[in-house]
């Protein structure tokens, strides 16, 4: 403390300094955040908080632009969606020229027409896939792929998005074709004889199956699934079990049975024999056939079709073609006279004995004869897809396309065909905006909850770097009346320091 009355240190003086500084960094502060509406302005003000205030802001900011990249994908997908249902419109126009052409009234010059107008139409579709563009990015071509959405703040929020091409020549009807695998379709046992029953012409015997006991592995879009096989089933039962799961696999199939046979007859052109749509172990809805001659042969089995199933007609060889729409084995036991000689081959149904393609002579040599034809199955996907284990039922492995842009309707069999392959492009597409709507869904979901989060997140960092206005300009009055009450005690303390002066002589 300096010496009561001194004129080298005024102690007043230096406290009313100190606070009027103190006062004015005060003020400054106050001032600095009633402008800029911050508590926080560097980190000196809040070294802990300035740092959790960057660590929310940089949040907001992702946050912000994912927001601005999932609408962005929104548009995107809005536009795939919008050519996918143009090309669909064009799809359901090939569907009704198709099932006009397959109609026997049209002659062929007008089956040409339509031809041309589908050619148009097909081309069409594939112009919409090849020109359909978002910022300069074709969409529909088969080039969009892995193509990734940033939607969060942080690595790895993100969303993929692939888009399968939908031009003419890469959508239709995916099937398996038959294979290469010996399986006969055709078999047949003889009660108490080793010699004959079914053979090309000689008396060599055969108890084969069609079908061969196992499993298959049904590989889709959608996934795989399993299916059991055994040797003796019919087709039906192979389709009905692998359509049971075609909502995991996106694979359908498809049955059918048809045995075509020189009917001769025996003595007078008399036929004695049972028809049923079973094996020959366990027959269902078996009937008695009686008939003399080929007409009468088909009439006596067409009467029964309510209960079999089986439908017989003549083709234009004269031969009887027995058909079981549904896939169900065609049984033919207890043939005690005549002789049916089968005449399918694999080029033409599907149906052979031994795997080979020549006629097969049935021949009752003893009572109890049996002949069954398994038929066989088909699989459909409008997508790409495999079976392991088809060889057990005939089949290759592999599905093959039959493109939209391959369909001809110039003739009722083409027309037939391109009704199943435009229905199953039609799917194609429809699954394909299924899935973009999904996406969009899935897009604008990420979206709300973004703008829900942004909003959370926006209100944890006011709480952390906005100014409480009322108290900071509560604080800045205080504080100004104190610089001013320090300003007035600097005055006092001059004044009394000059008045030592009048001690003086």
């Amino acid at each position: 403390m300096s010496a009561i009355g001194s004129i080298l240190s005024n102690s007043g003086a230096l406290a009313a300094l100190n606070g009027i500084a103190s006062a004015q960094n005060a003020n400054n502060t106050y001032e600095n955040q009633l402008s800029s509406g911050l508590s926080i302005n560097s980190p000196s003000d809040n070294p802990a908080g300035f740092i959790t205030a960057q660590g929310f802001t940089s949040q907001v900011n992702g946050i912000t632009q994912a927001s601005s990249n999932a609408n962005e994908g929104i548009s995107l997908l809005q536009t795939a969606q919008g050519a996918v249902q143009q090309q669909l419109n064009v799809a359901q126009n090939l569907n009704s020229i198709a099932v006009q052409a397959a109609n026997g009234t049209q002659t062929p010059q007008e089956a040409q027409s339509l031809q041309g107008v589908v050619s148009q139409l097909t081309g069409q579709i594939t112009s919409i896939a090849n020109q359909t563009q978002f910022n300069n990015i074709n969409l529909l071509d088969g080039t969009f792929t892995g193509v990734q959405f940033q939607i969060g703040a942080n690595e790895g929020q993100t969303l993929s998005l692939s888009i399968s091409s939908t031009t003419a020549n890469s959508i239709g009807l995916n099937s398996l074709k038959a294979g290469t695998a010996a399986a006969s379709a055709i078999y047949g046992t003889a009660s108490g004889d080793s010699a004959a029953v079914l053979a090309a012409g000689t008396a060599t015997a055969s108890t084969g199956n069609a079908f061969a006991a196992g499993t298959l592995t049904v590989n889709g879009s959608n996934g795989s699934a399993k299916v059991t096989t055994t040797a003796s089933e019919s087709a039906a039962s192979i389709a009905t079990a692998v359509n049971a799961l075609t909502n995991q696999t996106n694979v359908s199939a498809q049955a059918t049975t048809n045995l075509v046979v020189a009917a001769t007859g025996g003595a007078g052109g008399s036929y004695n024999f049972t028809l049923s749509n079973g094996t020959s172990t366990a027959t269902k809805n078996a009937v008695n056939i009686s008939a003399t001659g080929t007409s009468g042969l088909i009439s006596a089995i067409n009467n029964q079709t309510a209960k079999t199933g089986i439908t017989a007609t003549k083709n234009s060889s004269g031969n009887v073609v027995l058909n079981q729409s549904s896939g169900q084995n065609i049984a033919i036991t207890g043939v005690t006279q005549g002789i049916f000689t089968v005449a399918n081959s694999v080029s033409t149904s599907n149906i052979a004995f031994g795997g080979t393609t020549t006629g097969t002579t049935f021949t009752a040599e003893t009572a109890g004869a049996t002949l069954v034809a398994q038929g066989k199955v088909s699989f459909q996907s409008d997508q790409s897809f495999s079976v392991a284990g088809a060889s057990n039922i005939g089949l290759a492995s592999q599905s093959n396309l039959t493109s939209l842009s391959s369909i001809n309707v110039s003739t009722t069999q083409g027309a037939n065909l391109a009704i199943n392959v435009v229905k199953f492009s039609i799917q194609g597409l429809n699954n394909l905006g299924g899935q973009l709507g999904a996406s969009q869904q899935r897009l604008q979901a990420t979206l709300n909850n973004l703008t829900t989060t942004n909003t959370n997140l926006q209100n944890g960092l006011a709480t952390i770097q906005d100014a409480n206005i009322p108290q900071v300009s509560q604080n800045l009055t205080q504080s100004q009346i104190q610089a001013q009450a320090g300003v007035a005690a600097l005055k006092s303390s001059s004044t009394l320091q000059q008045a030592y002066l009048s001690l003086l002589p």
